[in-house]
């Protein structure tokens, strides 16, 4: 009898693109760190990650922020970016300038006379519960060294109108202050319009002159907490697979929908809790 040996075949790998996160960690895993793995992994990217600040929170508050000294943040970009091939950087919270510097430093030492990748930032400055997340020499400092860097800044509208010095209460005013923000600091700007009153949520981008809104329909729940970071992380990914900017943030906002939808009715916590992927 003859027996007759199959070889298998070789497996090709298959690519993952991959994002860094530079951010807080955030204890109650609902924002931070923790849900930009879990928004990451939700578009099919695999997400590395620096750790900006260790915070003590959960769904009610924050109850203290420790800021990671600059060297040990920058180790760990430096760590990932040697080894890892990174398609997109999201960077969140940033707590004074200090630490934001350290990160403009390393990134922008590392891809001299190369080209870098699409840089999301998404100005975190005040958690949802008021906690102070951002010194104020660390928000002049994003505004003067790390703008220009930028693909994409993502405010929500009391960072709007905080980064441009005005107040909004009319879609003109945000359509003003958003086309300030992206001439004035030559990238592009997402305002995300989460915290106007209505029954729609539309985020509006400016970039290279132009203007795209996205409404999708407001959902009245409790639960929240890491829309923030989970756009602009979701917005990185997209950019990684190779989507346009305008697509990679139609693609995000659904996602996110879609995760605040899933934990609608969920209780976690007792405060404002997280949104799900899954």
């Amino acid at each position: 009898m003859t027996h007759n040996k199959t070889t298998p075949a070789a497996i090709t790998p298959a690519a993952m693109p991959a994002i860094l996160t530079i951010a807080g960690s955030d204890s109650g895993a609902g924002a931070g760190i923790q849900q930009d793995i879990k928004a990451a992994a939700a578009m099919g990217c695999y997400a590395t990650t620096a750790i900006t600040a260790v915070t003590s929170q959960n769904t009610v508050g924050v109850a203290s922020v420790m800021p990671l000294p600059p060297h040990v943040v920058q180790q760990q970009i430096h760590a990932v970016l040697d080894d890892f091939s990174i398609s997109a950087i999201k960077i969140g919270m940033l707590p004074d300038a200090a630490v934001l510097q350290a990160v403009v430093d390393v990134i922008t030492h590392f891809y001299q006379g190369g080209e870098m990748p699409p840089v999301i930032y998404d100005p975190v400055m005040i958690s949802t519960s008021g906690t102070p997340l951002m010194q104020a020499d660390g928000i002049e400092a994003a505004q003067r060294i790390l703008f220009p860097l930028c693909t994409l800044v993502t405010p929500n509208i009391p960072e709007t109108e905080h980064l441009a010095r005005t107040v909004i209460t009319t879609p003109e005013q945000l359509n003003a202050a958003g086309r300030q923000l992206a001439e004035t600091h030559h990238t592009a700007f997402l305002v995300k319009g989460g915290h106007a009153d209505g029954d729609t949520m539309t985020d509006t981008l400016f970039f290279d002159g132009n203007v795209v809104t996205y409404t999708l329909p407001k959902l009245h729940t409790r639960n929240l907490h890491g829309t923030g970071c989970a756009t602009s992380t979701a917005i990185a990914a997209s950019l990684a697979m190779g989507h346009t900017l305008p697509d990679a943030v139609r693609h995000a906002k659904h996602l996110v929908f879609r995760a605040i939808q899933k934990a609608q009715h969920v209780n976690i916590g007792h405060g404002n809790g997280p949104i799900l992927f899954g």
